[in-house]
């Protein structure tokens, strides 16, 4: 169960090749999911997700706070607690990441990580802390600048830029590659379009994108075609289902509200 909300969270990202301005979300925007977990072969809704989106006014422009949480019931957090917060401040156009930060704590396990972007150089300026017993603070940093390809983007910002796609353009069967950047590496992500599917959910019966997910050069989802994520086939294109596999088990992720929507 050790970084499921990074499962989770990998789980939701796919591509697509029909780049356009955002036209999905607005500020205000709140999603709620529930992540459930194979415990003993039963799926048990062990945490509560939320996505939130929020405008951040700096000196200069107007940004969009993307902001994902996890968090464990408390019926489960003396086995396994779970604090998670990923964010992403970008242009609310675009999309595109100005600053990125995740702050898991799961079980006794911390990271912290920070991104700061430079596209005239095209590289991150990245801080990463861990909790150490070897360091009299309890804490060790590192600090990098890595460079990046054009259009790397950080796992939140690719999430909802996935949104902001022309997925009804692309056939059934088409497949893409992007670039997460993921711990200082560059991730190869592949999406395949499965098709439509309508299915019920706590906030309706939506016809959906069904989208299988792979990610290459990383352990966090196993299977082919087995990691799959349901996007309403409309403007919002918000996820309402997926499942996942990993190599300790399988789960899903179920959407249980939907407010503030654009569309």
């Amino acid at each position: 169960m050790k970084h499921l909300f990074t499962t989770i969270t990998v789980l939701l990202l796919s591509c697509a090749s029909f780049a356009q301005n955002n036209n999905a979300f607005k500020a205000g925007e709140k999603l709620t999911f529930s992540a459930a977990y194979n415990m003993s072969g039963i799926l048990t809704d062990i945490a509560e997700v939320k996505m939130e989106t929020s405008a951040v006014n700096t000196s200069g422009t107007t940004l969009y706070r993307l902001k994902c949480s996890a968090t464990t019931y408390s019926n489960f957090d003396s086995f396994f607690k779970i604090r998670d917060l990923y964010e992403s401040y970008v242009n609310p156009k675009t999309v595109a990441p100005y600053l990125y930060q995740r702050d898991i704590s799961e079980g006794g396990y911390y990271k912290f990580v920070k991104y700061k972007y430079s596209y005239k150089t095209n590289t991150v300026s990245s801080l990463i802390r861990k909790k150490s017993k070897n360091f009299a603070s309890g804490f060790w940093d590192r600090n990098n600048t890595i460079k990046i390809k054009p259009g790397t983007r950080d796992i939140v910002s690719t999430l909802y830029k996935l949104r902001t796609l022309d997925i009804h353009k692309a056939p059934v069967g088409a497949s893409d590659t992007f670039t997460v950047l993921f711990d200082n590496k560059e991730v190869k992500c592949s999406f395949k379009l499965l098709g439509k599917e309508t299915i019920n959910t706590a906030i309706g019966r939506k016809e959906c994108y069904k989208i299988a997910i792979n990610v290459t050069n990383n352990n966090v989802l196993k299977g082919s075609n087995a990691n799959i994520i349901w996007l309403t086939a409309d403007e919002n294109k918000i996820p309402v289902y997926a499942k996942f596999k990993i190599a300790v088990g399988s789960g899903e992720l179920k959407i249980k509200s939907a407010t503030g929507l654009k569309n």
